[in-house]
């Protein structure tokens, strides 16, 4: 299948088994009829940021072809978080079982209600750019004009990234 849009999702984890949630998420997106991943960063441990008392993260990004609009992609990363046992109403940057981000979709630049692309804080997050650069480090953020390997020696963000072992 000919997919017409790249997508950059980043993921992570820290309740439960973390690694496993990731692989699950993973998994069952590229199982969809719509997507297929088509490449993974490697996991990272990542300590939590705007939340304290809480475990480290496991994260990572993909990159990821499909043939459904951004809004929708969001919907099916969604229902995959949901599907993993994520619970509504819990606090912001707490646990989680499973967040899926859109980080890129294309060459998108998109404000709405419901989804903003590029995702409107990952150039202020090392939890979000180690694995990103990665997979992409020449992708040009559309807003900022940077690549996120510039994005990521640029940022101020003091937070622990460890690779998983």
């Amino acid at each position: 299948m000919d997919y017409r849009h790249l997508a950059y999702v980043g993921f992570g984890s820290n309740l439960g088994d973390p690694v496993a949630n990731c692989r699950y998420g993973l998994d069952n997106l590229n199982r969809s009829c719509t997507c297929r991943v088509l490449e993974v960063s490697p996991l990272f441990r990542t300590e939590p940021v705007g939340f304290d008392g809480q475990d480290w993260f496991v994260n990572g990004c993909a990159a990821v072809a499909t043939d459904l609009s951004a809004e929708d992609f969001l919907a099916e990363l969604k229902a995959l978080e949901r599907i993993a046992g994520r619970k509504p109403g819990r606090p912001v940057n707490g646990p989680r079982e499973l967040d899926m981000d859109i980080l890129f979709f294309d060459d998108l630049v998109l404000e709405s209600p419901d989804l903003v692309v590029p995702h409107p804080r990952l150039h202020k997050r090392r939890f979000v750019l180690v694995p990103l650069c990665a997979i992409a480090p020449e992708l040009a953020h559309p807003v900022l004009g940077k690549t996120v390997t510039e994005l990521l020696t640029g940022l101020e963000d003091d937070k622990r990234v460890r690779p998983c072992s």
